[in-house]
């Protein structure tokens, strides 16, 4: 192998091992990137689920208050009131 190719592959390794962490640490910054925006997304759903089901609690208590009610009234009707 001549002298003139070795020292171009040479140049080539010598560019890649330049050009490859800085290709490295800009994925990575990237990746970082998204990362955060998918913990921020992942809190905001966490909050509405939250919210949805701190409203969502009464609706068994109103059935149950509901059904009480009808019991009593059908007691009630049923005793000759």
């Amino acid at each position: 192998m001549p002298d003139g190719e070795v020292a171009l592959e040479l140049a080539v390794l010598r560019r890649a091992l330049e050009v490859g962490p800085a290709r490295i640490d800009s994925q990575l910054a990237l990746i970082a990137q998204r990362s955060d925006q998918i913990d921020k997304a992942v809190e905001e759903l966490g909050d509405r689920v939250t919210a949805l089901e701190r409203t969502r609690w009464p609706l068994p208590t109103v059935g149950v208050l509901t059904s009480l009610a009808a019991l009593g009234l059908a007691a009630w009707s049923a005793l000759g009131h």
